[in-house]
């Protein structure tokens, strides 16, 4: 039975993450204590084997200390991942004052309240299979990426993401990869407004000679999934970026999701397709 654990900074999604497990199927509590983890785990597992999706976060903070213990609990019965989840500190604040909810900590002000959880749950980051940073995510986008994790049975993935350099590379990614050599459709007038996502511009992209930057890529990207799957990760997050993220860096995901599928399950994101284009 396969059982995925929530954990991050209030306010970084995790009832957005929780719930769109709960509609693809699992099983959801939310902060329940880790010694309770595998008693319930047991009881589902009697009744046919559902999805179990628990959540952990500094409102129990007398409970941090047993996570490990249930953590352990529940891989040695099944398929078990932790997905942490943070977000700066300006997007925290402005969900904060957007909800008008008051932190679980509330010791002093936000910011020295995000500053205290960070610190008490960094244990629990260094423990994470995934951490995904929602900062540049909606609630949908979210919701979304959570469901290509872990709303599919595939024993690995393989998430990819496209990114504008001038706009900063997404800080969730093990793997960042720099495509800017690769010919850049900008600075042709009948491809500049277009994506990557077309054939025209992809062609353009993988024109003059740029094989042979792209190949060795490709099987970087490879050697990189397979050593992470060796070690017992259960998903990978490669980030592609060129200047604006709508031309280069969109191209190659968009081959490279076709040409490394036989790797697990692979899901795509364009974070900065929709943003003003960058030469």
């Amino acid at each position: 039975m396969r059982c995925v654990v929530i954990s991050g900074l209030s306010g970084a999604g995790k009832r957005t993450a929780l719930q769109s497990l709960e509609e693809a199927g699992y099983f959801v509590t939310d902060n329940l204590p880790p010694p309770l983890w595998g008693p319930l785990y047991r009881i589902l597992e009697e009744e046919g084997g559902l999805r179990l999706a628990v959540s952990i976060d500094g409102r129990t903070q007398r409970f941090l200390k047993d996570l490990p213990a249930g953590l352990a609990q529940l891989r040695e019965r099944g398929r078990t991942e932790l997905l942490y989840l943070e977000a700066g500190d300006e997007v925290l604040l402005r969900r904060y004052n957007l909800t008008r909810r008051s932190h679980p900590l509330g010791d002093s002000s936000l910011l020295v309240d995000f500053e205290q959880e960070r610190h008490m749950l960094a244990p629990l980051r260094e423990l994470a299979d995934t951490v995904l940073d929602t900062t540049e995510l909606s609630a949908q986008q979210l919701g979304q990426r959570v469901l290509e994790l872990y709303g599919q049975d595939a024993e690995f993935t393989l998430s990819m993401i496209s990114f504008g350099f001038k706009f900063g590379p997404p800080r969730d990614a093990d793997l960042v990869l720099d495509v800017r050599s690769l010919p850049n459709p900008y600075y042709l007038p009948q491809l500049k407004e277009r994506s990557g996502l077309e054939a025209e511009v992809a062609a353009y992209v993988f024109g003059r000679g740029a094989q042979d930057l792209y190949l060795p890529l490709r099987d970087f990207v490879r050697r990189s999934c397979q050593a992470a799957r060796a070690e017992g990760r259960r998903s990978y997050t490669v980030a592609v970026g060129c200047t604006g993220g709508r031309h280069r860096s969109v191209a190659v995901c968009e081959r490279l999701r076709s040409e490394v599928s036989d790797l697990g399950y692979v899901s795509v994101h364009h974070r900065d397709l929709d943003r003003e284009g960058a030469p």
